[in-house]
């Protein structure tokens, strides 16, 4: 069985209430769990979330919903909560609740790159970057893989480094790669990660997913073509009503 949970939190920093905001008349939440319900990977998708705000609206429109801890440090922790009522979950998705315009194919894919690579415990997704100007953003995260598609690194600085070029010509000289912030556990390595201590590079970066390579775990990387618009701040929401009427 594979389940997928959408961690969904009231009291986000930059935009608080985000689950929340209407996009074209709809939540974002309601958004994002309608494209996951479309995967044809995904046998059941649950919203996760620590609000009785967000709870009621999930149940208004028919999705799962569980009720979690409020003091969860990430969206992972609450995922490996959440998880709990279903037992029979052999792996467990943990798509981001501020990704109203997922793919259920990239879901599909994720689904996939941890079925298909049986060494793995965890999978994710990366995809080309296509815009010089993300390429020092350090809100944009870059990802190196090898060649069997296993995680390296990840990194909120352009890797790799491209020697005996300047920096205004990386862009042209090296193909770089963005990661897409969806992720795929084995049962077990979920459970198992939320008890890990925070490590060096993690607390460098702050990302998260740099502890579970630090402590040895392998991270499958499925590599995307299509496009993801995430909401983080309100500036970003007006952007996606935009696209959404372009569309």
């Amino acid at each position: 069985m594979i389940l997928a949970i959408i961690p969904a939190r009231w009291a986000s920093t930059r935009f608080p209430g985000k689950p929340l905001a209407k996009i074209a008349g709809k939540t974002m939440i309601q958004r994002v769990f309608e494209q996951v319900s479309q995967s044809a990977r995904v046998d059941v998708a649950v919203i996760a979330t620590d609000d009785e705000r967000i709870f009621e609206h999930a149940k208004s429109f028919g999705a799962p919903v569980v009720m979690t801890k409020p003091d969860h440090h990430s969206g992972t922790d609450r995922c490996s909560e959440a998880a709990l009522p279903y037992p029979d979950a052999e792996i467990i998705l943990n798509v981001q609740g501020d990704e109203p315009f997922i793919s259920p194919q990239q879901i599909d894919l994720l689904a996939d790159t941890l079925s298909n690579h049986p060494i793995a415990t965890i999978a994710t997704l990366v995809k080309k970057l296509e815009h010089p100007e993300h390429l020092f953003n350090s809100n944009v995260v870059k990802a190196v893989f090898s060649e069997k598609a296993g995680a390296i690194y990840f990194s909120r600085h352009p890797i790799p480094f491209v020697r005996n070029v300047e920096e205004s010509q990386w862009f042209d000289q090296q193909t770089f790669y963005k990661h897409i912030g969806l992720y795929a556990f084995r049962r077990g390595t979920l459970m198992e990660i939320t008890g890990l201590s925070p490590t060096p590079l993690e607390k460098s970066e702050s990302l998260e997913q740099l502890r579970w390579l630090e402590h040895g775990y392998r991270i499958a990387v499925g590599v995307t073509q299509l496009e993801t618009i995430g909401i983080d701040t309100p500036e970003d929401l007006a952007q996606a009503e935009a696209y959404l009427s372009g569309q």
